[in-house]
């Protein structure tokens, strides 16, 4: 292929280029040592000097006799000893010494003896590679035509060798410039704003023409490895952000599979190919970002640097805060693209991150995933995470961990019935029935209109009822399956208030054969103890959901349910557990509203009565929503205006005090506490506790304006709400001095008249330990 061809050529290129290299080198060493033999001046060839000049005779002798061989020698013999002295390459001692050759040690060697003792090889010119041509045909023969293949040449690249050697040596020389502040900041302004130009061009290319500039992901998924230090971090937190927008624009609306084998052997259109080319390219750089940002992320946890120490650790969080930030969007955003269930793979560990900001932003991001899931797939996907979270880490978790739960786009389940009943299908007349029905004129216009319809079923596209069913029931099981683990092996867990709090959510879709264990359990937790108030709520808000379900053919009396809310009712006040009070206003609507018919009368007094007790001293809001309770209970229940009589019915005292709602007598007293409600500094207040003591009439002098009436309890409680410091309905906010005086000095009497009936009020009813 013409891939291997390339290959091919580029490794002869590169053996050319390193022999030619390695030649140069040579060159460079033989030079080096003539140069260094030319700056050393040889001696002549000429008869020793006497050393010492006091000497004996025969040493004068012995040098005469020494010397008798070179006058017997020929004259030519000596000419050319005397030309072979004068070479530098002949000998590398010193010719005037009369030592021997080996009396001193190789300590110190000259270059050239080193040069002489390297294996010499003989220069060969590189082979000639040659390139095949057509032959010709005359008349002679065939004749072979042949090129030889153009060779780089080695002189010219010696000569720029030595140049970029040379400018490397200038470059050296020279010291690099100090910058002041100033400058370095106007330098790291001009290489980012530099990335930023390269990131929006790359950027902007990509969304213009994604099919041809498919390639460019690559270009931009290398900026994450920005090495200059001086803006690395920002370049790598822009460029995590660009392509994850990219990619959100850019994914298309279905999952893109692999080609098998088969499907790649086919010809196909262009326009297919180059589809299916974008697509594979789309896929493979998408895969490598997230694979990117997992690092990222893991860098960060394992407090691990990498070896270039571009980016410092502290830099890391952030870029790490980043790469969470990234990954959130694209779990939202593309639930239906490639690698989904990866990303929650990554994302549900960070909800049970230390970092606070983290894991703050994955608990947001799935709730986000919940409420928009229409079909099930990514809830089911993220509910088997955070299942085998909880039981990996041993129920070790955060709470915001579960609560999530409670997102769930879940209101029905899948129930022993056909399938037929679930999901029936849409049947088209066959072509027997038509002829035998219809006319010729019907029969073309039942053909038209079967075609419309079958286009809009292709076109909309969505999924059967039935198969949406079977996934949330999936759905389900796996969170009652977290929910009763937690009751039977964490019930001292901090996980247990969420696990209420999802039980009370999604209790009556819970299978009937698991009612009576599990109000068994939801007692006894509640008869330990052990739990907060908050959280027995939940329990009995939970136990109330299970019966006004499928509980209702049950034959169960929930009496120790009513008998635990009656006597803990005086837990809440207008400090801490004011929030409480929207929870203890669902259980009411749940525990009498929905369950009338399984309610006394001395049962629904009882709670009426102590209701008007709690309303005196809690906020406003929860005042209204109390109010608004009471008023429900008048108009279900026949015989509730008892209590606006002061007469007494029955024989009997009633016992404020007593925990049993069912004997504490509420018939005979009566609703004191509406009176000193009329006087409330809340207008709203006033307007319901008027109502209420005309009898909770629905039309009349005395009836409520309709956008009160039509708000339920928790809803006015939400509405009157002070969590803003605003005051619901706003105070007039210019007024004169003396109406201001007179209206402070009004409160302050009604503030003072209404603190001396409550007591006058509980000292009446024999309820001093209140105070």
């Amino acid at each position: 292929s013409q891939i291997k061809l390339d290959n091919k050529l580029k490794n002869k290129q590169y053996k050319q280029k390193s022999a030619a290299k390695k030649y140069r080198k040579e060159q460079k060493k033989l030079r080096e040592a003539v140069r260094d033999a030319i700056s050393r001046k040889p001696f002549p060839l000429e008869e020793c000097k006497k050393k010492q000049v006091g000497k004996s005779g025969k040493w004068e002798e012995k040098e005469e006799e020494d010397a008798l061989p070179l006058d017997m020698m020929d004259e030519d013999d000596l000419k050319l000893m005397e030309d072979l002295a004068q070479k530098a390459s002949f000998l590398t001692r010193d010719l005037s010494s009369n030592e021997p050759v080996h009396i001193k040690k190789r300590k110190h060697e000259s270059v050239i003896e080193k040069y002489e003792k390297v294996p010499r090889r003989l220069q060969t010119e590189p082979e000639k590679e040659l390139i095949h041509l057509l032959p010709i045909k005359d008349k002679t023969g065939i004749i072979p035509q042949a090129v030889e293949k153009p060779v780089l040449n080695v002189a010219h690249d010696e000569e720029e060798d030595t140049e970029d050697m040379e400018e490397a040596e200038d470059f050296n020389e020279e010291p690099l410039p100090i910058l002041t502040p100033e400058e370095m900041a106007a330098e790291r302004r001009k290489k980012l704003q530099e990335r930023k130009m390269h990131i929006a061009a790359l950027a902007s290319a990509i969304l213009s023409e994604p099919d041809s500039n498919i390639k460019k992901l690559k270009e931009l998924r290398a900026m994450l490895m920005e090495q200059d230090p001086n803006v690395a971090v920002i370049v790598r937190k822009l460029v995590m952000v660009s392509l994850m927008e990219i990619f959100k624009d850019v994914a298309p609306s279905y999952k893109i599979r692999p080609l098998t084998e088969a499907e790649k052997a086919t010809k196909v259109k262009k326009e297919t190919q180059k589809l299916r080319e974008f697509e594979e390219g789309l896929v493979s750089q998408y895969k490598f970002y997230l694979e990117n940002l997992e690092q990222t992320i893991k860098d960060w946890k394992q407090r691990k640097l990498k070896k270039s120490n571009v980016i410092s650790l502290k830099a890391y969080k952030g870029l790490a805060e980043v790469a969470v930030k990234c990954l959130c969007e694209l779990l939202v955003a593309l639930p239906h693209f490639n690698f989904h269930n990866n990303i929650i793979v990554l994302i549900v560990p960070l909800m049970n991150d230390p970092s606070k900001m983290i894991s703050e932003l994955c608990v947001e991001a799935v709730k986000k995933l919940f409420k928009q899931d229409k079909l099930g797939y990514a809830s089911l996907g993220v509910v088997k995470v955070i299942s085998g979270l909880v039981r990996g880490r041993n129920y070790d978790v955060r709470p915001e961990v579960l609560k999530v739960f409670l997102h769930l786009r879940i209101k029905e389940v899948e129930l022993q019935k056909d399938s037929e009943d679930i999901a029936p299908k849409k049947k088209f007349m066959t072509y027997k029935e038509k002829r035998k029905n219809l006319s010729r004129m019907q029969r073309k216009w039942k053909k038209a209109e079967e075609k419309l319809e079958r286009e809009l079923l292709e076109a909309e596209a969505s999924e059967s009822k039935e198969k949406k069913l079977k996934l949330h029931t999936e759905t389900l099981n796996i969170v009652f399956v977290t929910y009763f683990r937690i009751l039977k092996k964490a019930q001292k867990s901090p996980l247990l208030p969420a696990v209420l709090e999802g039980l009370a959510k999604f209790a009556h879709l819970i299978n009937v054969e698991f009612f009576d264990d599990l109000l068994i359990v939801l007692h006894s937790l509640i008869a330990s103890g052990d739990l907060s108030y908050r959280e027995s709520l939940h329990c009995i808000l939970s136990a109330f959901h299970i019966l006004s379900g499928q509980g209702d053919v049950l034959n169960i009396d929930p009496m120790k349910f009513y008998t635990h809310l009656y006597k803990t009712l005086f837990s809440l006040h207008a400090g801490g557990t004011n929030e409480d009070i929207e929870i203890v206003l669902q259980c009411l609507d749940v525990m009498f509203a929905k369950r009338r018919k399984q309610v006394s009368q001395q049962r629904a007094l009882a709670f009426l009565k102590r209701l008007s007790i709690l309303a005196l001293h809690v906020l406003p809001n929860s005042s209204v929503g109390i109010l608004a309770t009471n008023r429900i209970f008048m108009q279900t229940f026949p015989k509730m205006d008892l209590l606006l009589d002061n007469e007494s019915q029955g024989s009997g005292v009633y016992l404020p005090e007593l925990e049993e709602p069912e004997h504490c007598n509420a018939q005979n007293t009566a609703l004191w506490e509406l009176h000193l409600l009329q006087r409330h500094y809340h207008p709203t207040v006033q307007k319901f506790a008027s109502h209420l003591i005309a009898g909770a009439p629905t039309e009349g002098s005395g009836a409520l304006p309709l956008d009160m009436t039509q708000r339920s309890a928790t809803e006015l409680f939400e509405t009157y709400c002070m969590k803003g410091m605003t005051f619901n309905p706003p105070v007039a906010s210019v007024t004169p001095r003396r109406k201001v005086l007179s209206h402070l000095s009004v409160s302050f009497s009604n503030y003072v008249t209404h603190q001396c009936n409550l007591y006058l009020l509980w000292k009446f009813e024999g309820n001093e330990e209140l105070m």
